[in-house]
């Protein structure tokens, strides 16, 4: 029985069922509706609609949604999809539940190369997206280099991306400590959030996501063959060491994508994968577009009701899903602790 079998006959009600991902693009649809419509000055639905369609409406109303409101929205679309994908394929290739963009060291490389950049070049806020993506990458090619060399195990993965997150965490602290000024330069960015993002870093970020996108698609059979486990993937002639590696990289441009657009956003690769995987089952050709559309919506929304909160004031994004996110990561740690003593 293959993989797909296996996980419709298990699921009820239509779980598994390629539908799905019509339903997650309706919700989308709605929820990028709402997300351009509300705001600090709320926009009637009337007028966003005609935004979209591209018919007249008055100027001040089409400069504010298509100034501010829809490069947001566009950059928490991409981010939500980049990071929920990248969350997906890792936990497919290192067997981890728990495993997420954090553990290849995307965050912390992310986070001293936008401080670094911050203390060399002031006010230059411009190069956050790319020093953002560039530390993400450099933080992937170490991990890449050390375990390539060792064989490209899970195991070695997993703690090379503990290696290289602790030594970027502590030139991240020495930064802090030394010059933290520059700590309150950057703040928004290590929060994470996606106030005044600009068409600028959506279009460097825009090529790396949907390259990303379509190579986690394309590869999603060899997903299904690696998620087997490693003799029964050598056995159909997969290349496990390669295999696995390739898929690691494509998570770190994915969620160094991500990160250059709205900053430190955490859980996200966690939450999203678990929420798909229930829904559309272990087929990772079902699952990885599932992930991405309910990841665009899950951080959608999360923007949405950042602006609406506390508003007028706006909470940073990236606190709100560290209070949703937290209490998540708890209750997945306690299940698998149930369910190894089983």
């Amino acid at each position: 029985m293959s993989i797909w079998q296996k996980s419709s006959t298990q699921r009820p009600w239509g779980r598994g069922n390629p539908a799905l991902l019509l339903l997650l693009c309706a919700l989308l649809r709605l929820l990028l509706i709402l997300a351009v419509a509300f705001g600090a000055v709320q926009v009637p639905l009337g007028d966003t609609i005609s935004f979209f369609l591209g018919r007249e409406m008055p100027q001040g109303t089409w400069r504010i949604l298509r100034h501010v409101r829809l490069p947001r929205v566009t950059a928490a679309l991409l981010a939500g999809a980049a990071l929920s994908v990248s969350g997906t394929v890792l936990q497919g290739v290192l067997a981890n539940p728990l495993a997420g963009p954090n553990i290849i060291g995307v965050n912390a490389g992310s986070g001293f190369f936008v401080l670094a950049a911050s203390l060399l070049f002031p006010g230059r806020w411009e190069l956050v997206p790319l020093a953002a993506f560039g530390g993400a990458l450099l933080a992937c090619g170490i991990i890449y280099a050390l375990a390539a060399s060792t064989g490209a195990s899970r195991i070695t993965i997993v703690l090379a991306g503990v290696a290289v997150s602790g030594f970027f965490g502590a030139g991240s602290d020495a930064i802090t400590v030394l010059a933290p000024d520059t700590w309150l330069g950057a703040n928004t960015f290590l929060v994470g959030g996606f106030s005044g993002v600009s068409a600028e870093a959506i279009r460097f970020a825009l090529w790396y996501i949907l390259g990303g996108l379509l190579l986690a698609l394309l590869l999603s059979h060899d997903l299904n063959i690696l998620s087997l486990g490693e003799e029964m993937a050598r056995s159909l002639g997969l290349s496990v060491g390669v295999c696995r590696l390739l898929f690691v990289l494509t998570a770190a441009v994915l969620a160094g994508g991500a990160v250059s657009l709205g900053g430190l956003l955490g859980f996200v690769g966690l939450i999203v994968p678990h929420a798909a995987r229930f829904l559309a089952g272990e087929d990772n050709r079902l699952l990885i577009p599932a992930a991405a559309l309910l990841g665009a919506s899950f951080v959608v929304g999360c923007d949405l009701l950042s602006r609406l909160l506390f508003a007028p004031y706006e909470l940073p994004v990236g606190i709100l899903l560290n209070f949703l996110g937290a209490p998540f990561f708890l209750w997945l740690l306690f299940r698998e602790r149930r369910r190894k003593a089983r």
